[in-house]
């Protein structure tokens, strides 16, 4: 197991990384763990990302302050599951239709939710 301080020196030792991205099962099952390599990640002038099959409103519902912790380290989000059936291999960041890329730092600054591509 790979732990938070073994990640985060791989950063530091390769200085053309821009950002990080939390996908590959489902970040949000597990946002405690996940927290404190964001926080580094940020710390380090790194954007974050996440992946979630979850919709924004639904982790909000969840009331969870691991979540809202997360959510609150957090650049971009890109939510909702993947449905072949709205699959396009033209979206940016995405791969159905369904899913959206969520500007988080706006979204906090502006109160309104804010997409990054709307490939409109």
């Amino acid at each position: 197991m790979t732990t938070v301080g073994a990640v985060l020196e791989e950063i530091d030792e390769n200085p053309l990384l821009t950002g990080l991205t939390l996908s590959g099962g489902e970040p949000f099952l597990q946002p405690a763990a996940l927290l404190p390599l964001a926080r580094g990640a940020h710390a380090r002038g790194l954007d974050v990302w996440s992946y979630t099959g979850f919709t924004l409103e639904e982790l909000r519902a969840q009331k969870d302050p691991a979540v809202d912790a997360l959510l609150d380290e957090l650049d971009v989000l890109v939510d909702g599951d993947y449905r072949e059936e709205e699959r396009d291999l033209t979206l940016h960041f995405r791969g159905s239709r369904n899913q959206r890329v969520i500007d988080l730092a706006a979204t906090r600054a502006t109160g309104m939710l804010t997409l990054l591509y709307t490939d409109e």
